[in-house]
């Protein structure tokens, strides 16, 4: 009776050698085509890399890990050729954006942070392919992209935005939130900067931050793929201001423990407020940012 031949599997470490390419840059390229993803510091394979031969496989003395089909080598998700980066002036040239907005856009997302001189590539922009350098002659640092970064749907949205913002000569600070939710809850509070939001408590917390002379802007969207909105987002320190106020709702419950997911994923800066707060808001915020490097006078 003939045998079963067996598919012949490789750890991803294993592969990079067999490629002759960094097992970081393997790792960079799965996640680029959507193979595998990154969840609390783990590499998590996805429907798409169990779809193309991917496999979780484990052992006593590493635990679990993702393993291949050695056919994946002749895949197209496979390149042996020298990864091509992008500069922020090609990004603006690509984009049609001055090059002076450029870094900017990317902080404001969440890809790089300023420095002293220059830029420095956060942790999610590190997931997103960034690479960091420094001028020869200045050592003022700086960082360049995949050009997988050009169909990155927040950056694509976002300039997408910017071009009609600037055609229209207005500039929208505030992203709507999912319409079922706008459609339950009316924002029809004014808070003393103007914003219109959706509670009395919400209204509160802006007035707070207004009168504090804290820039902040209200219902961002998170610099993710996943379709999440923040009640407050302060640029100064990147710091996202969240607000539990129906947490006697199961349906509520849930979606809030879906939003906690994705912050704790991306290591985003958090600040959690509930109706407790909501009345010392004089004693709790201040500590809360401070925490942050954010000074509340």
């Amino acid at each position: 009776m003939a045998t079963k031949s067996k598919n012949k599997y490789l750890s991803t470490t294993a592969l990079s050698k067999e490629l002759n390419i960094e097992v970081k840059q393997v790792f960079k390229m799965f996640l680029g085509h959507g193979l595998i993803e990154r969840e609390n510091d783990q590499w998590v394979l996805t429907d798409k890399g169990k779809e193309n031969g991917g496999v979780v496989k484990k052992l006593p003395s590493v635990g679990e890990y993702i393993a291949w089909e050695e056919s994946i080598k002749q895949s197209p998700f496979v390149s042996n050729k020298k990864e091509k980066l992008l500069s922020t002036t090609a990004l603006s040239k690509h984009f049609g954006v001055s090059k002076f907005k450029m870094n900017p856009v990317l902080s404001e997302l969440g890809l790089i942070q300023k420095s002293v001189k220059g830029w420095v590539v956060t942790n999610l922009g590190k997931l997103r392919g960034g690479k960091q350098f420094e001028h020869e002659k200045t050592g003022v640092p700086y960082v360049n992209w995949p050009e997988s970064i050009l169909e990155n749907k927040r950056l694509v949205e976002t300039m997408e935005e910017m071009q009609v913002d600037e055609k229209d000569t207005k500039v929208e600070t505030v992203e709507p939130k999912p319409v079922e939710f706008r459609e339950k809850f009316e924002a029809k509070h004014r808070a003393a900067d103007g914003h219109y939001v959706r509670s009395r408590a919400e209204m509160l917390i802006d007035n707070w931050l207004y009168m504090s002379e804290i820039v902040h802007a209200y219902e961002r969207k998170l610099p993710v793929e996943e379709e999440v909105y923040t009640d407050f987002y302060l640029p100064v320190g990147k710091v996202y201001i969240e607000y539990w106020g129906m947490e006697n709702d199961p349906k509520y419950v849930n979606r809030k423990n879906e939003k906690l997911k994705v912050y704790e994923k991306y290591g985003f800066h958090l600040i959690e407020l509930h109706d407790s707060d909501i009345q010392n808001l004089d004693d709790v915020l201040p500590k809360k940012l401070l925490k942050f490097g954010i000074q509340a006078y």
